[in-house]
């Protein structure tokens, strides 16, 4: 099983994760199992999230 990570360092909205999705899926990743990290400058802890949980 692959797991994909995208992030963008702005939680406004103005950047978007579509380009990262679109590559993660292209490589194999299921959408599923595509996490997200919307951050200013300080993780939320996302990278620890992905080996316990599905979004």
């Amino acid at each position: 099983m692959l797991i994909g990570y995208a992030r963008v360092s702005k939680a406004d909205g103005s950047q978007s994760l579509d380009l990262q999705h679109d590559a993660l899926r292209a490589a194999g990743v299921e959408p599923g199992n595509i996490y997200d990290d919307r951050a200013s400058g300080s993780r939320d802890g996302s990278v620890a999230k992905i080996g316990g949980s599905q979004r």
